[in-house]
């Protein structure tokens, strides 16, 4: 899948200490995911179904510790 156009944005809550965040794209019925520190290794891209799921669980605490 060619990203060369996908805009990328990092969460306002992203912590500035490190300089690393993760950013994501909307793709349209996908979604790309990246380390904002290295963007030139690649993305990951999931279903926009699948990257739903996962933020509704991360809102539940579902990954809480």
């Amino acid at each position: 899948m060619d990203l060369s156009q996908a805009r990328w944005f990092k969460a306002t809550a992203s912590a500035s200490s490190n300089g690393g965040c993760v950013e994501v794209a909307d793709l349209g019925t996908a979604t790309g995911l990246r380390d904002s520190r290295t963007p030139e290794a690649g993305a990951h891209v999931v279903a926009r179904s699948a990257f739903a799921s996962f933020l509704a669980d991360v809102r539940a605490g579902r990954y809480d510790r």
